[in-house]
């Protein structure tokens, strides 16, 4: 049976249909057996369909200087975080 960090690996091939049935076999025993990983499935295929739905509007002008203006700031102090 595959490891929850096995799961975390395939779990993009499983979301796009990429697997061998023995492999489909195996995660499907795992994720049936470990609520943490059937959550974490979920999410990531919830995650798959919304990014889907995003369109591709350009970003203004102006959230584009403002962005690049705080994350040049949050990098020159050491990686705090934006905001911080």
């Amino acid at each position: 049976m595959l490891s929850c960090k096995q799961v975390t690996e395939i779990v993009n091939d499983f979301v796009e249909g990429r697997m061998g049935w023995r492999q489909r076999l195996s995660f499907h025993l795992h994720i049936g057996m470990c609520r943490a990983c059937r959550t974490y499935v979920r999410q990531v295929q919830r995650t798959r369909d919304l990014t889907g739905q995003v369109t591709d509007e350009p970003i203004p002008p102006a959230v584009e200087a403002e962005l690049l203006k705080r994350f040049r700031g949050w990098r020159d102090k050491g990686g705090g975080g934006p905001g911080t």
